[in-house]
């Protein structure tokens, strides 16, 4: 139970936003609306649909998969679009009272309040076909349709009936909601590299109508159509306040109440109500963040609404609307007041006004100036309450500006802190899976010369370490040499040229094949034994710096080779290899990483050893579970090595090679020596007979084939 500082009084603390004066919008009061398809009959609950259509594609069903996640959003989106018009009729119909004075006084309010129940219910119950509680659905379910995963499902099972128009189609919809989202991303650029895909246009098949408008004005603005520019943006204005409107009215539905027990009578009915209702406001307060923040953004929290304004302060100053683009400017300052170029517009626009115009006398627009007056009185009445009701908010800056995304080509990639602070994200670290072994890390490097450079932490991470100088620079040209010398395409991909992405030529070779080469003289047989030892090398490095106190066994050592194709590089947003656990099955829609096979569950630990630099592109990075967040991003050079935990605590990937070829050793270690490296323990037994007979010819510098 939270501890109550004030006992609110209901008749105090409801009618204030009811009786601020409704906001008075630019243009005409209706837009055109979308009308969602039909479903006849009885509106079926989209989660029943969601889970039968997951578990059709999950047994291989993809044609009942797609009619039942398809008929699944069509429901989800009529659900919406019935609450929404039931609310704004029963609002209608049924206004709320204000309370007056005396005995009884808000009893005409509670009338009203259930008046607009009754009616609200009835409304549903008609078009649903049924009850509304039909269709209460799980957070879980909720949270789904928000980022649109229905939509991953879907861009997966329309590839698989060769559907691939609607493929790309589902594909980009989910992708808009999930930018960072690498693997799709990459399907989309293998989906446009098909034949007949790439001249398709991209359909985001959730775009709200005030987006498309503002970004039909922005693609005039920038081709100085000014015109039509203002034409579109005031069309984007009156379609952003229908959409802030209805998510407003939706926020009245049910809410949750986790803290109370009504059954046992903890809560008084006053401070149930109070509560209930500050869960509303707080709601519709932050509405604003759901109608007005740019999908495909870095940030979630960036607030389009103001740019409106910027835009049509000079788009009507060059058609000579200067009146207008005053009021435009002054509107764009009540949410960003220091901005200095708007400020010297609005000194110049004023000296352009006509004598008769006092320029005092012209105020910001009023659809703006009311709509922010609402949403400061919503502000300070839910801080008051925060304080009398005992919870915690923490108001974000909604109307914070932002440059370009951040690139994520350094080491350690990191945070904006004081930003994040500002809208009052949880700077908290991650929790990572839960690892079965004592978790230690800064054991001594061993060699001579090496250059410790990053752990776990400055990596954002668990159990990762970064080295430079693991190899000199004779040693990375002598087994960059070999490399081209053994190399076979496809090789642990069964021949596949291009097994990670069409836009890159994948080559590998093992140990024993390299070792296999020296010995028929194909590359020197000094250097082929190079790549044994220095595997060997990373091994002793990578089990003393992570304090293992059992011995660690290679389970995979593969020299690789990723050279970008030319001519398939232009406009590349795939990634050469991507984002993945080395031991188990990652599910970023989950947040999970499942340690079944055909994951390789044995591994513990993996290691990169870079041997060039001198290509654009490759960067190794690590990302959150969700296999889109980036925690830090690595740049291979000469002799650097990455080293990490191989579960899902470490999702990680590489960035596409743009130009030119990227060659390293990787390296997988496991914990049991039941899962040792078969070809590994053969290369064991070469070496150790190399060695005998290169003792017994005296340290000879000669290949043994040479002697046949």
């Amino acid at each position: 139970m939270r501890e109550r500082i004030w006992a609110p009084s209901l008749l105090l603390l409801l009618p204030l936003p009811l009786l601020l004066p409704p906001p008075v919008w630019g243009g005409p009061p209706d837009s055109a609306r979308r009308e969602p398809e039909r479903e006849p009959g009885r509106l079926q609950p989209f989660d029943l649909l969601y889970a039968s259509g997951a578990a059709a594609y999950y047994r291989g069903d993809y044609e009942q998969a797609v009619r039942d996640l398809e008929a699944a959003l069509r429901s989800h989106r009529r659900l919406r679009e019935i609450r929404a018009r039931c609310a704004r009729r029963c609002a209608a119909r049924h206004p709320l009272a204000t309370p007056g004075a005396g005995p009884g006084a808000e009893l005409p309010f509670f009338r009203s309040v259930l008046e607009r129940a009754r009616c609200c219910r009835s409304c549903e119950t008609q078009r649903l076909g049924g009850p509304a509680s039909r269709h209460r659905v799980s957070e879980d379910v909720r949270s789904d349709f928000q980022r649109r995963v229905p939509y991953n499902y879907l861009q997966r099972a329309y590839i698989k009936l060769n559907q691939l128009e609607k493929a790309v189609e589902a594909a980009h919809t989910f992708f808009v909601a999930n930018p960072e989202h690498m693997e799709m991303q990459q399907n989309i650029e293998n989906y446009r590299a098909m034949a007949g895909v790439e001249a398709l246009q991209l359909v985001d098949r959730e775009a709200k109508l005030h987006m498309e408008s503002y970004n039909a004005g922005v693609k005039h603005y920038e081709a100085d159509d000014f015109e039509m520019a203002i034409k579109h943006f005031e069309q984007a204005l009156r379609e952003y306040f229908i959409e802030d409107t209805e998510c407003r009215t939706l926020c009245e539905g049910p809410q949750r109440f986790e803290e109370y027990e009504y059954l046992g009578y903890k809560a008084g009915l006053y401070e149930a109500i109070a509560d209930h209702y500050m869960q509303v406001l707080v709601c519709q307060h932050e509405c604003v963040r759901e109608v007005a923040t740019r999908p495909g953004r870095l940030s979630p929290i960036e607030n389009f609404l103001p740019l409106h304004y910027d835009y049509l302060q000079f788009a009507y100053y060059r058609v000579g609307e200067y009146v207008k683009a005053l009021e435009c400017a002054k509107a764009y300052l009540l949410c960003h007041p220091d901005d200095e170029d708007v400020l010297d517009n609005v000194d110049y626009y004023e000296s352009l006004l006509d004598d008769s115009i006092d320029p005092a006398s012209i105020e910001a627009r009023e659809d703006l100036t009311m709509f922010v007056k609402r949403h400061k009185l919503e502000s300070e009445l839910i801080k008051s309450a925060a304080e009398g009701l005992g919870f915690s908010y923490t108001e974000p800056n909604y109307w914070i500006r932002y440059g370009g995304r951040q690139d994520e080509n350094w080491v350690p990639s990191g945070v904006n802190i004081e930003g994040a602070e500002a809208h009052g994200l949880s700077m908290g670290k991650k929790l990572s899976p839960k690892i079965d072994r004592d978790l230690r890390e800064g054991g001594p490097l061993l060699y001579e010369n090496i250059t410790f450079v990053y752990n776990s932490e400055q990596l954002n991470g668990t159990q990762r370490v970064l080295l430079d100088n693991v190899l000199s620079e004779e040693q990375c040209r002598e087994l960059y040499s070999v490399a081209t010398g053994i190399m076979i395409v496809g090789d642990g991909y069964r021949g596949k040229t291009s097994p990670h992405t069409p836009n890159e030529k994948f080559e590998g070779a093992t140990v024993l094949k390299a070792l296999k080469s020296g010995y028929e003289g194909r590359v020197p047989l000094k250097s082929a034994r190079l790549f044994y030892d220095i595997s060997e090398k990373a091994r002793k490095i990578v089990e003393s710096y992570f304090m293992l106190n059992s011995t660690l066994y290679f389970s995979y050592t593969h020299m690789v080779c990723r050279t970008a194709l030319s001519g398939q590089q232009d406009r590349r947003n795939d990634l050469s290899h991507p984002i993945h656990a080395d031991n188990c099955l990652l599910d970023p829609e989950a947040n999970e990483c499942w340690k079944e096979p055909p994951a390789y569950t044995f591994r513990d630990y993996s290691a990169l050893l870079y041997m060039n630099d001198d290509f654009e592109g490759g960067e190794f990075i690590f990302t959150e579970m969700d296999a889109k967040t980036v925690t830090a991003s690595i740049k291979p050079k000469c002799g650097r090595m990455i080293s990490f935990s191989s579960g899902g605590e470490n999702p990680h990937g590489v960035k596409a090679v743009t130009k030119g070829q990227r060659c390293a050793v990787a390296l997988w270690f496991t914990l049991d020596p039941l899962y040792r490296e078969l070809e590994r323990i053969q290369a064991d037994e070469v070496i150790a007979i190399l060695d005998e007979e290169q003792q017994g010819k005296h340290e000879l510098n000669i290949n043994p084939k040479d002697e046949l």
